[in-house]
Parts: structure tokens; sequence; C-alpha cells
């Protein structure tokens, strides 16, 4: 039997609105293979539109889209053109995905002097596979489907989901799962016909909707002197204003699902710093993602789900989420993250200090009490003063930090380590919560301002004294503690996110910023995650030497706050350079092979693409580059351009819910 393998997304076409998505190949075409398909939320609903014209494919010749819920192809139907070189028989497929539906406007195109008479047709086919179930490479609903007729269209209906198909003039047929659409046509000489069909999914065990776009993120607007970073901020955009979702349970509250096809639904790491990485364009998306994250805060120690009193949740789903061959069971509600409760304590400090009313600021402190409390109650599990995670359950993720696939915390020699894993940043993101939490208690005439502020300098204290490895090419800090509580001394990116929390001197931010700028972290495209000299590095590796774009920009912004600004336009080229090369639409992750080496980014074949924090990423470039620092407080925006920035002009930054225009 063939082993079943992840699909790979590197060459396939995707249409979306969250929570609904449309894979296919370039051409259009979804064959029931890898990734292809439309779905919504976490279904698979139809893996089968096959068009012909004439009983024959027609021939593709260009793909394009005015946003990321559009995409147009264009073909030829040479079959029932005449024998002249120039085609004069064009098809222009729009399909177009919002929330819960599926859109298709076919258009029939004739040049000639004669009119064309022919057939089109369509073939769809139900599915309603989950999606894990897709991502391990496999198929198979958990209900049975069926397809019935009904007046112009069909309706697929499977367990408690139904979806209905109309295809206004088509003749229908059914035929078990499968549907065809069948229009007979006549197009005039010199004219067109224009042929239409839709499917609408309802899904009441969906825990996700549709949010609508962003008024603000729409009247942005840069130019720039590196056209690079103008193009990848219009692409960016209008992939965030697609992946802007709210759950069933608060509708109001909008947050940016991860990413798509995987993640499409919230995640408590992924949606926090894809916000904070926003503030410049508003603190709305960083308000409305603390609320939702605060409706789910933990109450209560549930040991399956992870849940401890004040943490900050991981993941939601409808469902339990089966990954078929890892051993992996997570319930649809899970907790297991070390990181998201102190960045959801730094989003709450950083959006304030963006201009978050102080009303909304003051409903969430409730919340920032529990999660520091959580920090120091129940973080430290083994109380030796650091943040820690292990897994007790046997079937959740054995990392819980940014870096969670299995094998992404090693050794220098390759051998994994042994949990409970204390990571470097997430002392970092703990030491910038605590003085973050502080300065908020303080600022609202709140107790506890200074037990945090000394629970802070005894974290530094520590980090300092626990985690530096001394290393001929200067010193750096172990990625993580191990259960003995041993230096695990892989070079890896996670040093970056130290940068700009406080919890270092000037000096070890130095020697950081130097490391970070060395071949064998910088790719040319970006931060690789792990240095070339590990014996665990691959630069196709998930976690182990790729680049990600969120994690360079967290590096950029941490080095632009600490003044290393020649490393942070260094590390920002790179992604620039990365940019151009995906067609400005970043995605999760790509490898880590040198630019020196190859004239283009190396696509990472499973990657997800739009990815949230990846499109955030362009946002964190632009304020390295101009050096933003905000205090809503003291109402200052201080603009400090760095040598790199070149001439940048831009409308529709937002602060203190003003727009602020710039010019540098």
């Amino acid at each position: 039997m063939t082993q079943p393998l992840q699909p790979l997304l590197h060459d396939s076409v995707v249409v979306l609105t969250a929570p609904s998505q449309a894979w296919s190949a370039a051409d259009g075409t979804v064959d029931g293979g890898g990734i292809h398909g439309f779905f919504h939320s976490d279904l698979r609903v139809l893996d089968r539109i096959l068009l012909t014209v004439g009983g024959d494919l027609p021939e593709h010749i260009a793909t394009a889209g005015p946003d990321a819920a559009s995409a147009v192809f264009t073909s030829l139907a040479r079959r029932i053109d005449d024998a002249t070189a120039d085609p004069r028989v064009r098809l222009d497929r729009t399909r177009t995905v919002v929330a819960g539906s599926l859109r298709e406007r076919i258009v029939l195109r004739n040049a000639l002097r004669t009119p064309l008479t022919t057939a089109v047709e369509v073939a769809v086919r139900g599915d309603f596979t989950p999606m894990q179930t897709v991502k391990a490479g496999l198929t198979g609903a958990e209900h049975a489907v069926s397809a019935e007729s009904v007046e112009e269209g069909v309706v697929f209906r499977s367990g408690p989901v139904t979806a209905r198909l109309i295809a206004p003039g088509a003749r229908v047929s059914v035929d078990g799962q499968n549907a065809v659409l069948a229009w007979d046509v006549e197009v005039p000489a010199h004219g067109h016909t224009t042929l239409d069909w839709t499917i609408d999914v309802d899904d009441p065990t969906a825990v996700v909707a549709g949010a609508a776009p962003s008024a603000e993120w729409a009247a942005f607007r840069a130019t720039t002197g590196d056209s690079r970073l103008a193009c990848w901020l219009d692409r960016a955009l209008a992939d965030l204003q697609s992946l802007r979702m709210s759950t069933t349970a608060r509708p109001d509250d909008t947050f940016l699902a991860a990413g798509a096809p995987w993640f499409f639904t919230l995640f408590g790491r992924d949606s926090l710093w894809a916000a904070r990485l926003l503030l410049p364009l508003g603190t709305d998306i960083a308000a409305t993602t603390l609320r939702v994250l605060a409706h789910f805060q933990g109450t209560e120690t549930v040991g399956e789900t992870a849940e401890q009193p004040g943490k900050i949740m991981h993941e939601l789903r409808p469902a339990a989420l089966t990954i078929p061959g890892e051993g992996v069971v997570l319930p649809p509600l899970y907790y297991g993250t070390v990181d998201a409760t102190a960045l959801w304590i730094g989003l709450l400090h950083d959006a304030w200090k963006w201009g978050l009313p102080d009303d909304q600021v003051r409903e969430l402190l409730p919340a920032m009490q529990a999660a520091l409390a959580w920090m120091r109650d129940h973080g430290d599990s083994d109380g030796d003063g650091f943040l820690e995670y292990v897994d007790t359950t046997g079937h959740g993720l054995a990392n819980q930090g940014w870096k969670d696939s299995g094998d992404s915390i090693q050794w220098k020699d390759g051998t994994l380590a042994d949990g409970p894993i204390a990571l470097c940043e997430v002392q970092g993101y703990a030491y910038e919560a605590a003085v973050g939490g502080a300065e908020l208690l303080d600022a609202f005439g709140l107790e506890g301002a200074d037990e945090w502020r000394d629970w802070a300098a005894q974290l530094k204290s520590r980090f300092a004294e626990a985690f530096w490895i001394d290393d001929p090419a200067g010193a750096y800090p172990a990625v993580a503690l191990d259960a003995a509580k041993r230096k695990v001394d892989t070079v890896t990116s996670n040093i970056g996110h130290l940068l700009g929390t406080g919890i270092l001197t000037p000096e070890q931010s130095t020697v950081i910023a130097r490391r970070l700028a060395s071949p064998e972290l910088s790719s040319g495209y970006g931060l690789r995650t792990m240095s070339t000299d590990s014996g665990g590095y691959w630069p196709l590796s998930y976690h182990g030497g790729s680049v990600w774009a969120h994690d360079t920009a967290i590096a950029i912004v941490g080095l632009s706050r600490d003044g290393h600004t020649a490393e942070a336009d260094l590390l920002a080229d790179g992604l620039l350079a990365a940019a151009d090369g995906f067609g400005y639409r970043m995605p999760e992750l790509h490898s880590g092979d040198s630019a020196e080496q190859t004239s283009a980014p190396i696509p990472y074949p499973a990657a997800c693409r739009p990815q949230a924090w990846s499109a955030a990423a362009a946002v964190a470039v632009l304020s390295s580059r101009l050096g933003l620092r905000a205090d809503a407080q003291t109402g200052s925006l201080d603009v400090r351009p760095t040598p790199g920035a070149g001439s940048i002009r831009v409308s529709g930054l937002r602060f203190a819910g003003a727009p602020r225009d710039l010019e540098v």
C-alpha cells in the first residue's frame, strides 16, 4: 500500500475569505488530488470542479486576480475556434470565495465573424473530508455523503452539513456524490455568453465565522523608494483582509486566522503576534483579539486540555484534532502553549501604548492579572523560576513554543532535548510581560506593580546566570534548558526574540545582534531557524534550518528597538528579496538555502499561504525602517528612520485612534 503523504501547496492557487477557501491547479481545475477542493471551516465540501467546453479541457494561458478572494483563470477553446493563428475563442473564469460560498462566473468570448454553438459542462463532487484527514494525505467523510437534484441545482449533505449548489439555466444530473452542470450555449459573433453557478454551505457545527474587512486597512497607502516594500505591503494587506475571522461564540470580536489551509482558525500565539506586528495600522484588531482570547482564558486545571487558571489558549477546532500517524489528539479547545499567556499581556501593553482607549484596557485588566498569576503559579511548573512546558497527556504537543514540531528543540549534535523544556525566548516574553503589566497596574491605580517588577528583575538575573553559553565566536543564550536544567547548545533564531524585551543587557544585545547577522544564521532571504553549523541543520527542515518571515520580523523589530539598525536592515533586505521571489505573498516558511547559491528563494512545499504573521511581517519591516516609537500616554509618535530606509511616504498609519501621514 502506498504511504499517504501530506499534500504540497507551493504550486497551487488559493482563493479565500475566512472561513472558506478554494485550492486548485493554476488553470482553476480541482481534480480531487492533494489539497485541491473547496473548503468551509474544517471540511472539504467539494473535491472536484472540472470545466469542459465542447467536451474538451480549455488550454490555460493566465491566472490573475484583484485580491485574495478572487481569481480569474483565462484559457483558450481552440477546438471550437477557426484554423488561423490568432486565438479567437477565449474563456475567462472568475472564481470568488466569500464566507460560506464559492461563486463562479464563466464568460465565453467569441471574436469570430460567425456565432458558435457549443456545450459547457462543470463536473463537481461532494466530499466532506475533514481538513486533518486531507492534511494526512487521506480522504473520507465522517458521515455518509448524499446528493439530491433540486430546481437548477443540487443539494449535498453529510451529517449536519448541507451545501446547496445553484446553476441558473443548467441541466443538472446527479450520480452518487457526483453532479454535472451542463449548458447548451450559442455565442454570438463578436459577442460573449455568461454562465454562473454558486454553492453555499450551512455548517451548524462550525466554531468560526467570517468577519468584515477593515476600512482602515483599505485606506492605508505606502510609497517607498524600494518598490518591493510597497508591493509587499499591498499584497499583505489584501491577504490579511481575507484572513479576518470571528468565533461563533463572539461574533463581534475579530481576529486573524493563523493561515491557509491548515490553520484556518483561532490560534493564541499566531493571532497575538499578527495583531502586535500590525499595531501601526490601528488597535482595533489588537482589542478584539485580546477580548476573544480573554473569553476563552483558562479558569481551572484540566490535564486533558492543558487548561490552567489564567492561561491563554492555543487553538480552537469544531472537534478533536487527530493527526494520523503522529499519535497526536488535541481536544477542540486546547491550551498547550507556553508563550501565548505572556504574549497576550505584551499585546495589551503595546496596544495601550499605541492608543487603545483606557476603557477598553480597563475592561481587560482582570484577565491581565490572571495571566500574570499564571506565569508565577502555573507556568513555572517545577519552581526553578523559569517558564517551561511538558505534555502530560502523551497525545498532546511535545513542544509548546512557536517551534512546536517534535524535533525542534535539539542539541548541537542533532539529538533531541528531553522535557520539561524552558525556552529562552519565553523567558524574554515573561520578563517583558511582567514589566509591562506592572506599568499598566500603576497607570490604572491597581496594586501589585512592585511585586511584578521584582519578579521581572529576579527572572533577568536568573536568565543571565542559567542560559548563556561561552563560545569562541561569542557567547550566546541556549535555545532552552532541558529537564536536567542543562543548556541546550544549538544556535537558533529563538535568540532574536530576546531583543527588545528588556531581559538583555546592552552588551548581551550587541552580541546577539552580531550572531544574527552572521552567514550561519542570515541566509540572504531571512533568518534561519537553526545555524548551519548545527548537526541537525537542514534548509528544508520545518524548524531546523528553514526561514520564517514572522520569526525574522520579530528579530528585526527587536534589533531596531535596541539600536542595531545595520543588522535590522540586513535582515529586512533579506525578507524583501524573499517577498519579491514569492510574488509578494510570503508563505509560512521557505528554505534556508543561501541567496549566494540560489537566485530566488526555494519554497518549503507544504508551507501555508497566506499566513497571518508572514503577511504582518511586511508592516514590521516598514515600522523598523521608519523607526516607529509610540507612546499614547505622552501623545508622542517618534519616527527615527534607519540608514537603509530611503524615501518613504505613508498615509493611513493610525496612532491614538487617528490617522497619521508620514514622509521621510
